[in-house]
This record gives structure tokens, C-alpha cells and sequence, in this order.
């Protein structure tokens, strides 16, 4: 019986990458390396693809394969020591149904990747969610946001870059890689989802994956209406204000302040900005406690720049390129860079009134000119002026505050060579900003705490001899970037439920992920428990 094999390593020149023959070319690069005729494999599957530009201007695509191998004994030891490994799962396999009854349909607060992705097992598992979200459809939210950035519509509290359908990873690069260990395949399931409801199958073996705005708006239109066909129902501008609460344990919510909506297992999926939620929360004694983040400011340069720093003479002809970069300063920070948009655009990411925050987005094609990336220092509870479990989000509010002063309300902004020099800019350089907002020109020393903001000149200066150029005067900063996490986490135990029995906390927001597919996985896991506990609807 042919079993399923994993090949890593296996290079082809990258012009081959894309040939309709690279299966063919792969499976005899896969069978020299095994020491095996080209027969004996019986299948391939293309499992990961990356780029190996290390030795340009010679440029390799590096695949990993999955392979069908009949082998056993001695002879599957000596393929193992040639590369041969046993393949992930296949395929998701949701958990066995719990048995308690349901009185009341599980709710689902917040549309983001976590809540839609814990909706959707429920509803495939027969549980009927209901999604409540205080934001607006992706479509009308596009269309208010586009129309704050272009100054016609005042910012929504409600609807904005952070909240609505899709949550704040609707405006983004749309990255679907993680860090996450995958063992139960739920990444991979994530990906296949997102190919179900229209993503290019391309991002089940890409090694970044991404999707941008303008793929993700179809998507989650697509997964809307795959949802409610199974059951599941959805009420937008549906913020929850309050929790009831009775014997100690969950018994439901009001909406907006007034409509009550009974709820005896409740998934808070809110994304790392629903700040008046957390604060909801320690009202009712929900344990949470403050944790680490990071802040800083986007940072701008030429994607021709980045193309010819990472592929030589050849980055004409390659995609768009990003990079990932690090540096410890002298003071003991980190910095390091976050989000990497390549053909990207700096976007007015606000969420309230009087403060301000910024973060990067692309469409799917990458084709803005730009590439920016957060370039940011981490920030513990000991940095916060304030103390308690809400203490990180009053020293974003003061940042955020900051930038919106020194911007007058627009994106405030300055080039690199000025902020370290301490004075305002004049201008742009030999390049203009790809900034969705307003924009205008500040001196933004001061704005960071002194520690951070020391270490972020000297690590971008430092990234300079990683990559030429990095470090240009005319690079552009706008400030600020301080959501790039969830600044709390609310505690949950191994049922996945917090101090509040039937509330179940989830994601980003809730202090659990960071980033879509990562937001994603966990909503998958935080139904599972809810599945292993309860029996569907459908057989009450």
C-alpha cells in the first residue's frame, strides 16, 4: 500500500517554476535524491514553494513535495536518511460531539478571521451560530472607510479599518503565513477554506501566502452567504454593551444597550481594538491581565529598492519582493519589522475620535510602487505609565493621541534623515508617499518614549547593512503604529472558557494569535471545545 511522504529541498531554477512541466522535472529531482526509479513514486503533490535568492544573479525555487512511496523496513530507513519524512495530516477532522444540550444557538461576537472561522465549523457541525458584529458588511464597510481616507465621510466608531466584517485583517497585506506548530492541520484548513471561497489555490503551497484587500472583500461575501446557508444567521451594527449573568456563569448579552439576547456559550472574538469591550469586562471582574505589544511607525522606501536588495539584477523580473528584519540596539530593545506590505500603502487605521494610528495594506497585486513595514520595539507592562490589566491599551490611547496632535488629524509624517536630525521635513524625497488618508509633515521626535524611540533609529540604521538602502534619509515614517497586537490578554482555561463560565475567549483580541491564519486556527480550536462540550441543535 502506497503512504504518503513529505521531500523537502528540492531546487529548480526559478524560471522553471511555473513551467507546465515542473510536476514532471520535480518527481525526477525527488527520485534522484531518494536514490529511487522515477516508477516507484506513485503520486506528487507540490506542498510548499519558496524562493533561494541567496546566491543571485542565479535564482532557485525550493520546493517541498508530497510523494506516494510503497516502503517499509530497512528500505523506508535508508529513504529517511536521504530526506524522506512522514507528510502532515490531509485533511481537518473536526472532534466527536459533546453531549450536554443547547437551550439557546452559540453566539459568535465579532466577524473577524477567529469568529467567522469558529462560526463556520459550528455551523458544517450542525450548531446554527448566530455572528454578531457592531461593524457593517464588508461592502458598505469598504465603501465608508474608502470614503474616510478620501476625506468625504467622517471616521465611524464602528465601521472602520479595525472593525466590521473581516475584522482589521481586511485592510492589510492579507498574509496568510504563520508561525503556529500545526500538528491537528488546521492551518492547512484554513487554506482550504479560503480556496473554497475564492482564493487562488496558489496559497496552499506558496511559502508567504497572501490575498489583499481586494481578493478578501469577495471572500468574505462568499463565506457570508456559505454560512447562512448552513444555518448559521448574522446581525451587523450589533455591538454588545453588556453581559448578564446568572449562578455564576453566562446567561446572556444586550445589544447596543438595550435588546437582551439570551446566550449560554458565548465566543468573544472582539480583535485586538474593541477597547470599550475590555473595558466591559473588568467592570464584571472577567480576568484578564495586560501583556507585552509593540509600537512604532511604517516606514517607506522604493519597492524597486527592495526588489534589487533581495534579487539582484533579476528583480525586475520577479514578484514583488518583501523582507523580514531584526536588530537588537544597545539599549537591549528589539526592533524589528512587522507587516511587511511590498507594493503596499500606508492607510489611517483610526478607531476613535482625537487619536490616531496607522497600518500598511496591499491589494493583490502589490503593484503600488511602495513597500512599507511597521518597524517597531516591544513594549512590556514595566514601559506603561498606568498599571492593571487596561494599562497597555491607556498608553496606545496617549501615542495615539500624540500623532493625531501632531498631524492636525491627518497621517502625520517625516523623512528618516530628518527624525534623526530632529527637525520637521519639508517635502518628500526622490519618491511621494503611497499613504490612503491625509497626510502632512511633522517633526515626530518625542512622540515614542525615549528608549523606544533610540532603538528604532539606531535598528533601522543597523538593517541598513543588512539591506542597502534601508537606512535612506528620504525614507518616509508615518506614525503611529501601536495595534500591532492585542495590548490584553483575557485568561481561559483548558476548556477554553475565561473566569466567566459559558464566555469563550478567542483570537487576536483576545490575546490568543497574531494575524489571520493564526486568528483563524484558534477560531477553529475554540469551537472544537465548544463541540466536545455540547450537541448540536439538531439533536436537542
Amino acid at each position: 500500500m502506497d503512504t504518503r511522504y513529505r521531500i523537502d529541498q528540492l531546487k529548480l531554477p526559478y524560471g522553471l517554476a511555473d513551467s507546465p512541466d515542473v510536476e514532471k522535472l520535480l518527481l525526477s529531482a525527488a527520485a534522484r535524491k531518494l536514490g529511487i526509479p522515477e516508477k516507484e513514486i506513485r503520486g506528487l503533490t507540490i506542498a510548499r514553494r519558496s524562493i533561494d535568492a541567496r546566491k543571485k544573479p542565479d535564482i532557485y525555487a525550493v520546493f517541498s513535495v508530497d510523494l506516494l512511496v510503497q516502503a517499509q523496513g530497512r528500505r523506508l530507513e535508508r529513504l529517511k536518511k536521504a530526506g524522506l519524512r512522514a507528510a502532515p495530516p490531509e485533511s481537518y477532522q473536526a472532534p466527536p460531539h459533546g453531549e450536554l444540550p443547547l437551550r439557546q444557538r452559540p453566539v459568535i461576537i465579532g466577524s473577524g478571521p477567529a469568529g467567522l472561522f469558529c462560526a463556520l465549523l459550528l455551523a458544517r457541525e450542525g450548531y446554527c451560530p448566530l455572528i454578531l458584529e457592531r461593524g457593517e458588511t464588508v461592502e458598505e464597510r469598504r465603501r465608508r472607510v474608502e470614503a474616510f481616507w478620501e476625506g468625504r465621510a467622517p471616521l465611524h466608531p464602528d465601521s472602520n479599518v479595525q472593525f466590521g466584517e473581516g475584522g482589521a485583517g481586511t485592510f492589510s497585506d492579507g498574509k496568510l503565513n504563520t508561525l503556529v506548530k500545526d500538528p491537528s492541520g488546521r492551518g492547512r484548513e484554513v487554506l482550504r477554506c479560503f480556496v473554497e471561497y475564492g482564493a487562488p489555490p496558489d496559497i496552499l503551497w506558496q511559502h508567504r501566502p497572501h490575498l489583499g484587500t481586494d481578493l478578501l472583500c469577495g471572500i468574505l461575501q462568499n463565506m457570508r452567504r456559505s454560512l447562512c446557508s448552513l444555518g448559521a444567521e448574522f446581525r451587523f451594527s450589533s455591538k454588545v454593551t453588556g453581559l448578564s449573568v446568572k449562578d455564576g456563569r453566562l446567561a446572556g448579552l444586550i445589544l447596543n444597550g438595550q435588546e437582551y439576547v439570551p446566550a449560554e456559550a458565548a465566543v468573544l472574538a472582539p480583535g485586538h481594538s474593541a477597547r470599550d469591550t475590555f473595558a466591559m469586562l473588568e467592570e464584571l471582574g472577567v480576568s484578564m491581565e495586560a501583556k507585552a505589544f509593540a509600537v512604532g511607525m511604517r516606514l517607506e522606501h522604493p519597492q524597486e529598492l527592495i526588489q534589487h536588495a533581495q534579487y539582484g539584477s533579476a528583480g525586475g523580473q520577479m514578484p514583488p519582493a518583501d523582507y523580514k528584519v531584526t536588530y537588537t540596539a544597545s539599549n537591549g530593545r528589539g526592533v524589528y519589522s512587522f507587516c511587511m506590505c511590498p507594493g503596499g500603502y500606508v492607510v489611517d487605521a483610526s478607531s476613535e475620535e482625537g487619536r490616531l494610528a496607522v497600518n500598511g495594506m496591499s491589494y493583490h497585486s502589490r503593484s503600488s510602487g511602495n513597500a512599507n513595514s511597521a518597524m517597531i520595539v516591544t513594549v512590556t507592562p514595566a514601559d506603561f505609565p498606568k498599571k492593571g490589566p487596561l494599562a497597555g491599551i491607556a498608553f496606545q490611547r496617549e501615542l495615539e493621541a500624540r500623532a493625531y496632535a501632531r498631524g492636525r488629524g491627518k497621517i502625520p509624517q517625516q523623512l528618516f534623515g530628518d527624525f534623526c536630525d530632529n527637525r520637521p521635513s519639508a517635502g518628500y524625497g526622490s519618491f511621494p508617499s503611497c499613504a490612503r488618508g491625509g497626510t502632512a509633515f511633522a517633526n515626530l521626535r518625542g512622540l515614542l518614549p525615549a528608549a523606544a524611540e533610540e532603538a528604532l533609529i539606531e535598528g533601522i540604521r543597523g538593517c541598513g547593512r543588512k539591506i542597502m538602502g534601508f537606512d535612506r534619509s528620504d525614507g518616509i515614517l508615518s506614525a503611529v503604529e501601536s495595534r500591532t497586537s492585542s495590548p490584553v490578554r483575557i485568561l481561559r482555561d483548558a476548556q477554553g472558557q475565561s473566569s466567566l463560565p459559558g464566555l469563550y475567549p478567542c483570537g487576536e483580541g483576545a490575546g490568543y494569535a497574531g494575524g489571520i491564519t493564526s486568528a483563524a486556527m484558534d477560531g477553529l480550536r475554540t469551537a472544537e471545545q465548544i463541540i466536545r462540550a455540547y450537541a448540536p441543535l439538531s439533536k436537542n
